[in-house]
């Protein structure tokens, strides 16, 4: 049996996955160096702390060096909520856009089939007619309400997000500047 080389093409990409640029070995030795100096920066910063905290004559300056060290975390922490917090506000906005313009869109379909049904309507229906109108009014007017409640409602929560944020802020700083 006669067996089938590969193609030229098929070469080419096994010879190049098979190799390792120099410019590959750069990029990897540069990344493994920006992580080898952020460990040892970290690494320092916690020896710098450790001594200090050792060498701390009261227990004032414990604590003073502790608050020190958490206070800049709880900063830290309380922008990355803020930024998570609106990331999932900005989605949110997004889908209840995308959500209202759907619903407007089928509340003007459904309107289009009512007026297309009720000009058709045989005679001696008009009470009927005028109390399938009356319905479709009442329920646009709840889904109004209702999307004018949730809008409310999310309004609420992230005020009061934000003012418990900012109180959570104040008291960390309070007891920073006290220690």
């Amino acid at each position: 049996m006669l067996k089938q080389l590969p193609s030229p093409q098929n070469l080419l990409v096994k010879e190049s996955t098979m190799y390792i640029t120099a410019d590959q070995i750069a990029a990897a030795n540069q990344n493994n160096l920006e992580v080898a100096k952020g460990l040892a920066t970290k690494s320092f910063a916690g020896f710098a702390h450790t001594q200090a905290l050792l060498a701390a004559k009261d227990p004032q300056q414990v604590l003073a060096l502790q608050t020190g060290l958490v206070a800049p975390m709880a900063e830290k922490a309380v922008a990355y909520s803020r930024h998570v917090y609106g990331i999932a506000v900005e989605a949110g906005a997004e889908f209840t856009k995308a959500f209202e313009g759907k619903a407007a869109e089928g509340q003007k379909a459904f309107g289009q089939v009512m007026d297309n049904m009720t000009k058709n309507a045989p005679a001696g229906t008009e009470s009927a007619v005028a109390v399938l109108k009356s319905a479709l009014a009442s329920s646009q007017n709840a889904i109004e309400s209702a999307q004018n409640a949730a809008k409310q409602a999310l309004a609420m929560a992230e005020s009061n997000v934000t003012a418990v944020t900012e109180q959570a802020l104040s008291a960390a700083a309070a007891v920073a500047k006290k220690v």
